[in-house]
C-alpha cells in the first residue's frame, strides 16, 4: 500500500540564518553581457593530468613484469635512460595538451567546462541547478597554494570539478558562483566577495580520538584484521593466501581508524547566508557546504560507549549530494543546536517516542525489538532502531516524497506491520513493528501532512 503525498520536486523550509545577508536581487531584466570570458585552470594541472598516462604504464609494467625486464636488460645504459627520457616526455606533453585544451567560463545563466584532448567534452552546469560547491585542499596542493572545486548539481550522481586553481581564485569563483546562483547580477556577484560566517561549533581532537576508541566497530575491525589473516595462515600454509586477506581487512581497518581520524580533524561547523558550512582534514583539507534546505534526512547516532559521555554523531542524506556528515562527534545538546539550524522549528528535545508493542513484537524480532520506536511532531517524523548502537532517522514532512506500508506473513499473525517513508534523497525510513490498525492510519495522517508542509514550504534559494 503506497500513498504519494504530493507531486513534483522535493522542497523545504529555507534556513533562517543569524548572520546579515546581502541585499535580494533586482528581478528588472539585466542587460545582455558580453560573452564570457574562457579560462584555464592553474600551471600545476598539467601534472596533475600527467599521472594518467602514468598509472596505466606502471600498471602494464606490473602485469607484465617478466617480458619488461627481458626487454630491459637487453638495452644498453644509454637506451634505458634514453627511453625513460622519452616517457617523461610523452607524459609531461599529454599533461600539457590536456591542460591547454580545458576550459572554463562563467555566463549569466551557467558554468561552462570545456576539456578533452581527443575526444571533447562540454559541461553546461546550469547556476540554478546547483546544490554545493566544495573547496578541497589536497596536502601536496596545500604546499603548492592550490585548491579544487568540486560542483554537486542537482539531478547528477558524479561531481564536476576544476582543480585546480588558485587558492584565492577558487575561493572567490565559488563566491561568485553562489552569488549567480542566488540571482545577483553579474557584475554585482563578482564584487559580493564570500558571505560572513559565524562558528557554531568545533570539535576537539582530543573529543574525536577518544570517540574512536570508544567505538565497538573499530575493535571489531582491529579483532578481525588479526584473527582472520592468523586463522588463514593456520589452516592454509599459503603466504599469498594470508596477504590476500590482510591487505582488505588493512584498508578497512584504516578508513575506520586512522584514516576517520585524519578525515576529520579538526571539524568545525559554520552558518553563513549559503548554507552551513564545513571545515575539516588534517592531511587533505575540506571545505564543505550543506545547501539551505536541502536537508532530507537527519540520523542521530549513539554508539553504546558514548552515552555514559552523552555523546552523539550527526549524519545526513542531501538530495545530490555526497556530504554524509555533519557532527562526528558532540554533546547531545551542542548537537541538535546545530540540527536546528538544518531544520529550523524541529524541537528533537520534545521528541516524544513510543515504543513498539511488546505483544506480537518479540515472536517477530526477538530481543531486538526492543530498540523500535517512533515519534512524530508536527514539523517531523523520526525512526528509532537499534540496542547497542542507537539510531534516530528524522525526516521533515515537507521532504516526504512518498508512505508505504508493508506487513509481510509473520507480522500479518501478529497484527504487526511497518511504515516506509521515502524522501527525495533516495533513501528510506521505516517506523517498525507498529500496530496494524495504527500503522493505517499513521499512513493516511503522514501522507496529509507531508501533503500540507510541502505546500506551506517556501522554495530555497542561496543566499536569501
Amino acid at each position: 500500500m503506497t500513498t504519494d503525498p504530493a507531486a513534483g520536486p522535493a522542497a523545504g523550509p529555507a534556513a533562517t540564518p543569524a548572520l546579515p545577508t546581502a541585499p535580494v536581487a533586482p528581478t528588472a531584466p539585466v542587460a545582455p553581457t558580453a560573452a564570457a570570458v574562457e579560462r584555464r585552470l592553474h600551471l600545476l594541472t598539467p601534472l596533475r593530468r600527467a599521472w594518467v598516462p602514468i598509472g596505466a604504464t606502471v600498471g602494464v609494467a606490473v602485469q607484465q613484469a617478466d617480458q619488461v625486464q627481458r626487454w630491459a636488460s637487453g638495452l644498453s645504459v644509454t637506451l634505458r635512460a634514453l627511453a625513460l627520457a622519452a616517457l617523461v616526455v610523452v607524459f609531461g606533453v599529454y599533461g600539457f595538451l590536456s591542460w591547454w585544451f580545458t576550459h572554463y567560463a562563467v555566463t549569466d545563466t551557467e558554468l561552462r567546462i570545456r576539456s578533452g584532448l581527443l575526444f571533447r567534452r562540454t559541461a553546461h552546469i546550469r547556476l540554478d541547478r546547483i546544490q554545493a560547491i566544495d573547496v578541497t585542499r589536497p596536502l601536496l596542493a596545500r604546499v603548492a597554494g592550490v585548491a579544487k572545486l568540486r560542483l554537486d548539481v542537482i539531478g547528477t550522481e558524479d561531481k564536476d570539478e576544476l582543480a585546480f586553481l588558485e587558492e584565492r581564485e577558487a575561493v572567490a569563483l565559488r563566491a561568485e558562483l553562489l552569488a549567480r546562483a542566488a540571482g545577483f547580477a553579474p557584475a554585482e556577484a563578482v564584487s559580493l566577495g564570500e558571505a560572513p560566517q559565524r562558528e557554531l561549533l568545533r570539535v576537539a581532537p582530543r573529543d574525536l580520538l577518544v570517540s574512536l576508541l570508544l567505538t565497538l566497530s573499530a575493535w571489531g575491525a582491529l579483532a578481525a584484521g588479526i584473527g582472520v589473516p592468523v586463522a588463514v595462515w593456520w589452516f592454509s600454509g599459503n603466504p599469498w593466501a594470508t596477504i590476500a586477506t590482510v591487505l582488505p581487512m588493512l584498508g578497512g581497518l584504516w578508513s575506520g581508524t586512522v584514516g576517520r581520524f585524519l578525515g576529520e580533524f579538526d571539524w568545525r561547523v559554520a552558518e553563513s547566508p549559503d548554507g552551513l558550512r564545513l571545515d575539516h582534514g588534517l592531511l587533505d583539507r575540506a571545505h564543505e557546504t550543506v545547501p539551505p534546505g536541502r536537508v532530507q534526512t537527519v540520523r542521530i547516532v549513539e554508539p553504546l560507549l558514548w552515552r555514559r559521555r552523552d555523546w552523539v554523531r550527526v549524519e545526513l542524506a542531501v538530495a545530490g549530494s555526497k556530504n554524509g556528515v555533519l557532527v562526528p562527534v558532540a554533546s547531545r545538546e551542542a548537537a541538535r543546536a546545530v540540527v536546528a539550524r538544518v531544520l529550523p522549528g524541529a524541537d528533537l528535545a520534545a521528541l516524544a517516542f513510543g515504543p513498539s508493542p511488546k505483544t506480537g513484537s518479540r515472536w517477530v524480532v526477538p530481543v531486538w525489538w526492543r530498540g523500535y520506536a517512533l515519534a512524530v511532531s508536527a514539523d517531523v517524523f523520526a525512526a528509532r532502531k537499534g540496542l547497542l548502537c542507537r539510531r534516530t532517522e528524522i525526516v521533515p514532512h515537507a521532504k516526504v516524497q512518498s508512505v508505504r506500508l508493508t506487513q509481510g506473513p509473520w507480522a500479518r499473525v501478529h497484527g504487526l506491520a511497518d511504515v516506509h517513508v521515502d524522501n527525495g534523497a533516495g533513501a528510506t525510513v521505516t517506523a517498525r513493528l507498529r500496530p496494524a490498525a495504527g500503522a493505517a492510519e499513521l499512513l493516511d495522517a503522514q501522507a496529509a501532512r507531508s501533503r500540507t508542509s510541502r505546500a506551506d514550504a517556501r522554495p530555497d534559494r542561496w543566499m536569501t
